[in-house]
């Protein structure tokens, strides 16, 4: 009888689990750092365990989630969407940056070009030496 449990490396993984479209792209990430396992730097071949605690960055989004279940087959994203959790600070921060990612779009942009004497102004407002 085997006892052990499946072993699932997390290139693998985080490519089954959708959050990255390639293989190569999810290796890519890790070795760059944009990926801890529990608080950790590691390595694509690192095995993922079930409870395991992930920290993804892509760009501006910053995921924190739970392994639930594992997988090394890449299918739909309902099925994709159950291995893992998002844990709730993760969804808040990323609603927070979303709305402030909103209301800076919706700033007016101005009619032209600053000129000489705005630039100074905005300088001093900005504490930017001239």
């Amino acid at each position: 009888m085997n006892t052990e449990t499946p072993r699932i490396r997390l290139d693998k993984w985080l490519w089954a689990a959708r959050f990255f479209k390639t293989r190569r792209l999810a290796t890519e990430a890790i070795t760059g750092g944009h990926v801890h396992l529990d608080g950790r730097r590691v390595k694509p071949s690192r095995p993922v365990r079930v409870g395991d605690r992930l920290e993804i960055r892509k760009g501006a989004l910053h995921f924190e989630i739970e392994v639930l279940a594992l997988s090394d087959r890449r299918g739909p994203a309902s099925e994709a969407a159950g291995l893992y959790r998002e844990l709730p600070e993760s969804i808040a921060r990323r609603e927070r940056a979303r709305a402030a990612s909103r209301l800076a779009a919706a700033a007016p942009a101005p009619d032209r070009r600053p000129d000489k004497r705005a630039r100074r102004r905005l300088r001093r407002i900005k504490g930017v030496p001239e």
